[in-house]
């Protein structure tokens, strides 16, 4: 026993057990943008958006749902919805079976009435986890129901696109759904209620090429593909390697396509924001376009009032307002949108060509109402002016204002437009894409435009490019701002072969306030000798009491007004 006890370890307790702390077990994603390895934790606290890279995964129709309404605030339609085998098509069943495991839901969509930021809707959401996103039968038949239970109930729609297109066991009758939905959409706008899409990664095929697109404002995330051919078929059938970021969402902006590119974490506020203006209600004071109350002019402008403005000897001769309307030393457009309003949401492109950036567009509010604004944008500094063309707008920026004013139309909201172009721009490719038809169809557009329609010059009115949006019912001009037929210049190399003479026709032309206040073109003038946050308090003060007059008009009415308006010239 003694030899025993001596052979054991004196340093041993009675408990040799000793806990030990293990590190905690983290699940890692890799990003498919950086190719980096990301703690999936993490990853889901920024709503699976890769926080190096920005690249946007994608997410099930679940926690789509989850990241977007309101909480507990859904309530699911349309569940019993079986899914057709119409051809018995071979292994379509096993597919079917398959897709059910691997998803939550019983079919590529969940539909149903929600709210966002507050605000009611009714809602699809595609779900890409369910052979991915494809549109058959139940498919068509669910979001068609949801456009036809929002027309009954009076709700906008928000829909929520991820899709590989067509569903091709179903042949034909898949290839059906898009004109079946189509319809249904077409009812809800003549029921004049809002449809917002927003286009998620990816968006393809038949769904791109119905509803997807017909949105009243198409929204889409960062990078998503959004196409109607995919690009392995497009190079495939043009033997051509593609360019990067070919059929993304910033390629469809850049082309006119989508109205905004929206961050996942944005999405929530924006959709209530854009909920809330179609229904002709200020958004939440929380809105991501709200203008601060606090808002300075831009920089350049700020250093133009400084040195002086217009502080020094005023214009005197017709020539002398030309060139001071030309001068850098008044606000632009963008800037009178930012000093005179609450908040602005621009919205984008033609959906046929590009999106001008001489002629920005979209819905600002101001103490409660919401109005449309459409303005031609010169730019602040040189490498904007440039990137603007000086404020010159392609037939594409007049097929934008076009847009939005049957837009406003629809949702009866006013629309203001500010003018300050020199004309419309003269160029091969203006020509190619019909820039005298733009203009044209905006004139018969406003013509029959069954809103209220106010427009302001506030720089330089030239020639047709500055009428395709100055055919309402009010015309204003600011005291040194100039309206006419052709540019000083232009008129003196045409009649005496001379730019010399462009003061004497200056004079001649009478573009200025006063003589176009007395030839009846334009209703009144504003005096624009003073600060930019009071000349665009002026503007919107006046363009508020214009709506609140042309109100009191019905649609008839306003017509046969605007008719006579110009009528008597």
């Amino acid at each position: 026993m003694s030899a025993k006890r001596i052979a054991v370890n004196k340093l041993e307790g009675p408990i040799t057990d000793v806990p030990v702390e293990m590190p905690q077990r983290h699940a890692y994603v890799k990003c498919p943008g950086c190719r980096r390895i990301i703690d999936q934790e993490l990853l889901e606290q920024a709503l699976d958006v890769c926080p190096r890279c920005g690249h946007h995964l994608r997410l099930s129709a679940r926690k789509r749902l989850e990241a977007t309404v309101d909480k507990d605030s859904f309530e699911a339609w349309f569940l019993d919805i079986p899914t057709p085998d119409p051809l018995a098509f071979p292994g379509y069943q096993e597919k079917l079976a398959a897709a059910k495991d691997g998803s939550s839901e019983r079919e590529g969509v969940i539909c149903g009435s929600a709210r966002i930021g507050g605000e009611a809707c009714a809602l699809f959401i595609m779900d890409g986890e369910f052979m991915m996103g494809s549109m058959g039968s139940a498919v068509g038949e669910k979001i068609c129901r949801t456009f036809e239970a929002a027309c009954e109930r009076g709700l906008p729609v928000v829909g929520i696109t991820v899709s590989g297109g067509a569903r091709m066991q179903e042949g034909t009758l898949s290839l059906m759904q898009m004109a079946k939905v189509s319809a249904a959409r077409r009812k809800l706008a003549e029921a004049r209620l809002p449809y917002i899409s927003l286009l998620t990664d990816p968006t393809t095929g038949g769904v791109t090429a119905s509803f997807a697109m017909e949105g009243d404002v198409i929204l889409a995330e960062p990078g998503a593909l959004i196409a109607f051919a995919g690009p392995r078929v497009v190079e495939q059938t043009t033997h051509k390697r593609l360019p990067h970021g070919f059929q993304r969402s910033e390629f469809l902006l850049e082309h006119g396509f989508i109205d905004r590119v929206v961050p996942r974490a944005e999405i929530p506020r924006t959709i209530a924001e854009l909920l809330a203006l179609h229904g002709g209600r200020t958004p939440a004071a929380d809105a991501p376009h709200r203008l601060e109350c606090s808002h300075k002019p831009h920089t350049l402008l700020s250093k133009i009032v400084k040195r002086g403005g217009k502080a020094g000897k005023a214009p005197s001769g017709a020539y002398d307002i030309v060139r001071a309307a030309r001068s850098a030393d008044h606000p632009t457009a963008l800037e009178l949108i930012e000093l005179g309003f609450d908040g602005f949401v621009e919205l984008h492109g033609d959906r046929h060509y590009g999106d001008d950036p001489a002629i920005v567009g979209g819905i600002a509010w101001k103490d409660g109402r919401a109005v449309t604004v459409i303005a031609t944008e010169r730019g602040r500094s040189t490498k904007e002016r440039v990137a603007r063309n000086f404020g010159s707008a392609h037939p594409e920026g007049y097929r934008k204002a076009q847009r939005l004013m049957r837009q406003a139309e629809r949702f009866c909201r006013p629309v203001l437009c500010l003018i300050d172009t020199a004309g419309a721009y003269c160029g091969i490719g203006a020509e190619e894409r019909g820039q005298g038809e733009a203009i044209a169809s905006n004139l018969v557009t406003m013509a029959g435009l069954r809103t209220p329609l106010v427009s302001f010059i506030t720089g330089e009115g030239g020639s047709g490019g500055a009428l395709a949006l100055a055919g309402g019912d009010r015309v204003y001009i600011l005291d040194h701002a100039v309206y006419s037929v052709v540019s000083p210049e232009g008129c003196a190399s045409i009649l005496w072969k001379s730019t010399d003479r462009a003061a004497d026709a200056a004079d001649a032309l009478g573009l200025t306030a006063d003589r176009l206040i007395e030839l009846g073109i334009v209703e009144g003038s504003i005096d624009d000798d003073c600060s930019p946050e009071e000349l665009a308090s002026r503007i919107v003060r006046l363009s508020m009491a214009s709506f609140d007059e042309l109100a009191s008009l019905d649609s008839e009415e306003l017509l046969a007004a605007r008719y006579a308006r110009f009528r008597a010239f």
